[in-house]
């Protein structure tokens, strides 16, 4: 299979380490995530959201979406976590045989016309459906801390130290969004108060996994001196976390996010901050090995 290889990071040396590497299956079940939410958006143009009683061919596109992506951008950055091998094998069958789960509650719960996650008069099917799918997001969860753990060791960070730190990063607003997942089946609905919505919470905090590592990725490629490289990724890691708890604890308070308080405008400059850092790095990466003429793409 041909593979993609950055020629040159800033030190000028090869990486030993690649994105994907050898999580070629857990790439494959983030891909059925993207072709199940296209299946779902034409049934949606077709036959539009709702399917009576309570399902919603919507809520499947999304989450299929969202779901596929995660598991993309986890395996990205796992083959970063130095873990052993028995140890990655663990987690990636683990988490794709509860992914594939996931996919099948979603989708064929939501074509049926159910809820898959608060079944309320439903068959015993439907009970039992939505019962596993409760105990499968909380081991989503403890397999999810089980990567983590593994990047905020010292063995982790010797391999990458900027792109673990930025992954780090990510993986602390990861938990925020996985609380914010409980929250919201105590809650039993995504509502808080009058206006409050965790979803917010929810999303947000899964796109710091896209956000703060690619940052940390793209320092490597600056002139940038390493203490600059690191004091810009923690810029960026530090501001998109101050702006989730922000928007958490307006959520908390049971008030929109378009509804008048400090909070907001706090989150949108701490957002707009880390979108600022990203734009720097970006901008510094044309002055850096990645766009020199000494830098290649080499398809092998």
């Amino acid at each position: 299979m041909n593979t993609i290889t950055m020629g040159r990071t800033a030190r000028g040396a090869s990486p030993a380490v690649k994105f994907c590497e050898g999580e070629k299956w857990l790439v494959l079940t983030g891909l059925l995530g993207f072709l199940l939410s296209g299946i779902c958006a034409v049934w949606v143009l077709l036959y539009g959201g709702p399917v009576a009683p309570k399902g919603n061919v919507l809520n499947a596109f999304s989450f299929n979406a969202a779901l596929g992506l995660f598991l993309l951008s986890t395996a990205a950055i796992t083959p970063f976590s130095a873990m052993s091998a028995k140890g990655r094998a663990f987690f990636r069958w683990s988490y794709i045989l509860l992914a594939l789960y996931s996919y099948f509650a979603e989708t064929v719960q939501n074509f049926r016309g159910m809820n898959p996650r608060f079944v309320k008069g439903g068959a015993p099917f439907d009970v039992a459906v939505g019962s596993i799918f409760a105990f499968v997001a909380l081991l989503l969860i403890l397999f999810y801390l089980f990567l983590a753990f593994h990047f905020f060791r010292r063995k982790a960070y010797r391999l990458r130290p900027g792109l673990v730190t930025g992954i780090r990063y990510a993986m602390i607003a990861i938990l925020l969004s996985f609380a914010a997942g409980v929250w919201i089946s105590f809650n039993m609905g995504r509502t808080v108060g009058l206006h409050g919505n965790i979803i917010w919470l929810h999303g947000l905090g899964f796109h710091a996994l896209q956000a703060v590592p690619v940052v940390a990725w793209l320092t490597e490629y600056t002139p940038l001196t390493s203490r600059a490289r690191g004091r810009w990724i923690h810029i960026t890691g530090t501001a998109y976390l101050v702006g989730l708890f922000a928007i958490g604890w307006q959520t908390y308070l049971g008030r929109s996010l378009l509804e008048w308080s400090a909070l907001p405008p706090l989150a949108g400059i701490f957002f707009l901050i880390s979108l600022a850092a990203g734009a720097f790095i970006l901008r510094k990466t044309a002055a850096g090995p990645l766009f020199s003429k000494k830098s290649y793409i080499r398809l092998h």
